[in-house]
């Protein structure tokens, strides 16, 4: 099939590698002419595993194209999807301004009768408008007699940062809502050579079952970190808490990780576009208020643990290991790690960030005072305390013996348990996990 993507994103650029990775033909369309530029180099913009390899075979194969010039490629196309941002607003709602902008702009170069996909996250009702915005694209340039013609499909995506690509190819579930039958069918063989249950339903319920497993997935986690909070207070280990829970099949091991709590592009802004939907149409989605107020407190719990253990921070070098918002990312948006970091600038602390991904995104975001180092170890050089906030893999490997002698002090508070079966106090560490209880390890 041929396909046009409108938007290079996060996950119009995966989702496009992934299509036509599949055999499909895939013209990959931003406004963004250096972000373009780069592409048609094959150089991926962000970090990703799997992608950029990807990218490299499906060039060499002919099978993507990139380019700011939308009316030079949506001639051939069976499909037009939609995967723009839709960043959250102040007030917490998505901000559709982009979508619907991009829809009405592909209706104005449309001169043949396609399918048209929303693989934006969106809220309930905006694939209906989207169609409206696409059509008025159409009659602004003199082709009514199409919209007659214009079908309108959500794909809802389900594709986690760090492992997006092998998402793509091995999904729990493939999710097409649509009011035509046809439309659906032709989506859903856009999809030919992937092996899983696909859930065809309404436009409505396909835009409510992308935000509904993100808030679940959120309340896991808040659900989680509330027991860790309490297991602090009554002796007790989370992580045997959240094993003995996760067995029971009913329930699952997957998000029963207590921390420092969610972050990313997704679960904050899904969750919040999901209770102010609930506000819009009338229902007090009280769960979600509080999920929400679980994950903000979450930080503030652990701030207040170092605070409290270290007696302040001002003028003393504190490290910060993990900026990006989860391992396997460059991805910092709404990230615990850059938030703790720049809660302890503004208390003064001398700071000495690394993160093996992170850093160039980061930079931007925090104080010019902030010491970006070259490795993790230098990051702990001379600090009084190290703070673990992104569970990277390296972190466990370092030499614990040589931390212990280049750090000034023996604090480690680790805001994701990544270091809480390594028995760090029998090294002379003063270790701090969370809700680890009476736990020394």
């Amino acid at each position: 099939m041929n396909l046009v993507m409108i938007g290079t994103g996060y996950v119009g650029l995966t989702t496009g590698v992934g299509f036509a990775s599949l055999g499909n033909n895939v013209a990959c369309v931003d406004t963004n002419a250096e972000k373009i530029s780069q592409l048609d180099l094959g150089k991926v913009p962000f970090f990703e595993p799997g992608v950029q390899d990807a990218l490299s075979r499906v060039q060499e194969q002919g099978k993507i194209v990139f380019t700011t010039d939308l009316e030079s490629v949506i001639g051939g196309a069976d499909i037009v999807m939609l995967a723009v941002g839709t960043p959250s607003t102040r007030t917490g709602e998505a901000n559709l301004s982009y979508l619907f902008s991009a829809a009405e702009g592909v209706g104005k170069h449309l001169d043949h009768e396609v399918v048209i996909v929303t693989k934006s996250t969106v809220p309930v009702g905006t694939n209906r408008q989207v169609l409206a915005a696409v059509k008025k694209g159409l009659i602004e340039a003199g082709r009514e007699e199409l919209t007659s013609l214009i079908n309108i499909v959500s794909l809802p995506e389900f594709l986690r940062e760090g492992t997006a690509f092998e998402d793509f190819h091995n999904p729990d579930r493939i999710v097409i809502g649509a009011d035509d039958e046809i439309a659906a069918q032709t989506v859903a063989s856009l999809h030919d050579g992937l092996e899983a249950p696909i859930v065809m339903t309404s436009l409505e319920s396909a835009e409510l079952i992308k935000y509904a497993s993100n808030a679940l997935l959120a309340t896991k986690i808040s659900f989680i970190n509330e027991i860790a909070n309490l297991a602090e207070r009554v002796g007790a280990d989370v992580r045997d808490v959240a094993k003995g829970v996760g067995l029971d099949r009913r329930i699952g091991p997957h998000f029963l990780k207590a921390g420092v709590g969610y972050g990313g592009s997704c679960f904050p802004k899904d969750v919040s576009a999901l209770a102010q939907l609930g506000g819009a149409k009338g229902y007090s989605f009280k769960l979600l208020s509080t999920v929400i107020e679980v994950n903000n407190r979450q930080r503030e719990i652990f701030f207040k643990k170092i605070i409290d253990e270290l007696g302040g921070v001002k003028g003393r070098r504190i490290a910060v290991w993990g900026l990006a918002f989860k391992p396997d990312t460059d991805d910092i948006r709404e990230s615990a790690g850059v938030d703790i970091a720049q809660r302890l600038s503004a208390y003064g602390a001398d700071l000495a960030v690394y993160d093996p991904q992170a850093m160039d995104n980061t930079r931007h975001v925090l104080s010019d005072h902030v010491d970006f180092t070259a490795t993790a170890m230098d990051a702990a050089r001379g600090a009084e305390a190290l703070i673990v906030l992104t569970e990277w893999p390296e972190f466990r490997d370092v030499s614990f013996a040589t931390l212990s002698e280049i750090m000034v002090g023996q604090h480690i508070f680790d805001g994701r348990n990544h270091f809480a079966d390594m028995d760090l106090h029998k090294k002379g560490f003063k270790y701090q996990g969370v809700g680890l209880g009476n736990c020394a390890s």
